[in-house]
C-alpha cells in the first residue's frame, strides 16, 4: 500500500504556432503497447538513475534503499512503514480473495491494453477524455484525485476481518483483500505524509495572466490555448459595460480583479459528493439558513421535539490494547481464541 503510485494528466498531442501565428493542435495519430512499453522502460531508467543521485537507492543487480538515517530518527514510525510494505506484524498479514492465475516470471516485460509492467514499474495509458468534453475531464480528474479507500468497499465481516472490495482484480486475479483492523490502521497510519510533503503537484511557475496554471503554467502560449474562466469572462464584460457608462459621467471604473478560487461548503458537497443542502430531502422544496442555534438549552427543545436524545451518547469503557496477533493469522493458523498466552505463543513461534 505504500508502492508510489502517481497520477499524470497530460495531453495527447502538441500546439505547434503556423507562419499566420495561429495555434493548431496535432493529435498523436496512434498509441499501441509497444510505445508504452518503450516509454515505461525509459522512465523506469531515469527514475531509478535520479534515485541514485539523490541518494535514496543503492544500485546493483537488484537496487535497495540507502541509509538515510530514519531509522535512528524515527524508529517506529521505520518500524510501521517496513512492515506496511512487506505485510509483516503489525500491519499483516493480509488475505487475499482470488482465483488461480499464472503469473509472468520475475523480470519479465508484461504489455497489454495500452498498459506495461516491468521489474516492478508499471504505466496504465488506455483513460481518456475527448476534446470538448468538460464532464469526461471534470470526471477523470476526480479520479485521480480520489481518495486511497471508499467506504462502501471497506466492510467489516464476522470473523473479525476487515474486507477491502477492489474495482478491478489485481493482475493476479485478487478481488478482494482481508486483514485485521490493527493492520488496516497501522497501514493507514504509515500513509498519512509527513509535515510539508504535499500530495497534489502543480507545473510550477505562472501563467501570463498572473493565474497559476496546471497545463504549461510557465509557457507564454498558455494564455491563447487555456480560455479564461466563464465567470471571469461575464465580469469582465460586465466592468468593460459599466466602464462605458462611466465613460459618459466622468467616473472612472473599477479595475478587473481575478477571480477568487473559493469555493463554499456546499458547492463542494454538490459537486463531490452529490448532496444538495440547500433542498429538503423529502419534498424538493428549497431550503433557506434562518439561524445558528447555539444556546444549550434552545438546542435540547428542538432535539425533544425531533423525538431525539438530548444527551450525547455515553463513551465506551476503557479496554486493554488489541493483541498484536492479527485476526488474520489466527484464522491462518485455525486459532480464533481469545487467550492472550496462546496468541503470544504464536507470535514467538
Amino acid at each position: 500500500m505504500l508502492n508510489p503510485h502517481l497520477h499524470l494528466l497530460a495531453l495527447d498531442g502538441v500546439f505547434v504556432e503556423a507562419d499566420d501565428g495561429q495555434l493548431a493542435f496535432h493529435q498523436l495519430s496512434s498509441l499501441d503497447n509497444s510505445d508504452v512499453a518503450d516509454l515505461l522502460h525509459t522512465a523506469r531508467v531515469r527514475i531509478l538513475a535520479f534515485l541514485e543521485r539523490r541518494g535514496v537507492i543503492e544500485r546493483g543487480p537488484d537496487p535497495r534503499l540507502a541509509d538515510d538515517g530514519f531509522a535512528e530518527r524515527e524508529p517506529e514510525l521505520a518500524a510501521l512503514a517496513t512492515a506496511a510494505v512487506t505485510g509483516n506484524p503489525p500491519a499483516g498479514p493480509e488475505q487475499r480473495q482470488r482465483p488461480p492465475i499464472a503469473l509472468p516470471e520475475h523480470g519479465e516485460r508484461s504489455v497489454s491494453g495500452l498498459s506495461a509492467r516491468e521489474d516492478g514499474f508499471s504505466v496504465h495509458a488506455a483513460t481518456t477524455a475527448p476534446a470538448g468534453d468538460a464532464r469526461a475531464r471534470e470526471t477523470l480528474c476526480k479520479y485521480v484525485l480520489r481518495p486511497p479507500l471508499a467506504q462502501d468497499r471497506v466492510r467489516r465481516l464476522g470473523s473479525g476481518l476487515v474486507r477491502i472490495l477492489l474495482k478491478r482484480p489485481f493482475s493476479d486475479g485478487t478481488t478482494a483483500i482481508d486483514q485485521g483492523p490493527l493492520s488496516l490502521l497501522c497501514r493507514l497510519a504509515a500513509s498519512v505524509p509527513p509535515p510539508r510533503a504535499h500530495r497534489v503537484h502543480y507545473d510550477p511557475g505562472k501563467s501570463p495572466t498572473g493565474d497559476a496554471g496546471v497545463l504549461a503554467a510557465a509557457h507564454r502560449w498558455r494564455a491563447r490555448v487555456v480560455p479564461p474562466p466563464p465567470r471571469a469572462t461575464e465580469d469582465a464584460c460586465a466592468r468593460a459595460g459599466h466602464a462605458h457608462d462611466a465613460g459618459h459621467e466622468g467616473k472612472k471604473a473599477r479595475p478587473a480583479t481575478h477571480r477568487s478560487r473559493y469555493r463554499p461548503w456546499r458547492e463542494l458537497l454538490k459537486r463531490t459528493f452529490k448532496i444538495d443542502i440547500e433542498k429538503c430531502a423529502k419534498c424538493g422544496a428549497p431550503m433557506v439558513l434562518r439561524a445558528m442555534v447555539t444556546a444549550a438549552e434552545t438546542v435540547t427543545r428542538f432535539l425533544r421535539r425531533l423525538g431525539e436524545d438530548p444527551e450525547p451518547p455515553s463513551l465506551a469503557p476503557p479496554r486493554r490494547p488489541p493483541f498484536f496477533i492479527s485476526p488474520a493469522l489466527r484464522q491462518r493458523l485455525g486459532r480464533l481464541d481469545g487467550d492472550s498466552n496462546a496468541q503470544m505463543e504464536m507470535f514467538v513461534s
